[in-house]
């Protein structure tokens, strides 16, 4: 799409019923972009099609970022639009993994797609709830996993800790006896004995949401 419409460039998009937390795009019938909104309130909003954060990209575009933080929405966009910009609406799955819960439901809704990858190294007293997933150098031992639970590679599950609709990512330990539930545990993150995470998220700078 992007060659045969020598465009400078193409962005993905996404249809939504609330448009308000996203960049909202107006296309004519032939896909090329003719203005941009960002977090349009829902009545002024004059398209539902938001910005997927895929992009094709002439290399020329690089001319066009400065040095340091530069947001691609809000500052290069806007100047290359007259130059030729496409949008291609897309079907398929799409989930802005922002938030706590949608990363969550991106984590499910892969898991419930199947089949899981291979068991991680377990015991045989951890009990699995289906879907679960386990990656290959994960530990767990007398635990209690799933349902809708990710076990990242390197991370550990100590005896007695019990985990639900949870994320663990690579290299984080769980100590013994905890419970967690419909959260995330960031990378190389230490969860002491007997804790209780719910609903939240951790990471070692101890920032939660």
């Amino acid at each position: 799409f992007h060659r045969r419409k020598k465009a400078f460039a193409t962005i993905s998009l996404w249809e939504v019923e609330d448009p308000t937390p996203f960049g909202v795009v107006d296309i004519d019938p032939e896909g090329r972009i003719h203005r941009f909104q960002e977090k349009p309130k829902l009545e002024e909003a004059f398209s539902k099609l938001i910005n997927a954060g895929v992009y094709a990209l002439d290399r020329e575009v690089l001319d066009y970022i400065d040095k340091g933080f530069v947001s691609m929405e809000r500052e290069v966009f806007p100047r290359i639009l007259d130059r030729g910009m496409y949008g291609v609406h897309f079907d398929g799955y799409w989930v802005d993994c922002g938030t706590r819960e949608n990363l969550l439901t991106a984590y499910r809704t892969r898991m419930d797609c199947g089949p899981t990858v291979p068991r991680g190294h377990l015991g045989d007293d951890v009990r699995v709830t289906e879907p679960t997933v386990v990656e290959d150098s994960a530990d767990v031992v007398g635990a209690s996993l799933g349902p809708y639970t990710y076990i990242s590679s390197g991370a550990s599950v100590s005896i007695g800790s019990v985990i639900k609709g949870s994320v663990v990512l690579e290299g984080a330990r769980i100590g013994e006896g905890c419970h967690i539930v419909d959260s995330i545990i960031d990378a190389d993150v230490v969860v002491p004995d007997g804790t209780e995470v719910v609903s939240m998220i951790t990471s070692n700078s101890d920032e939660k949401g």
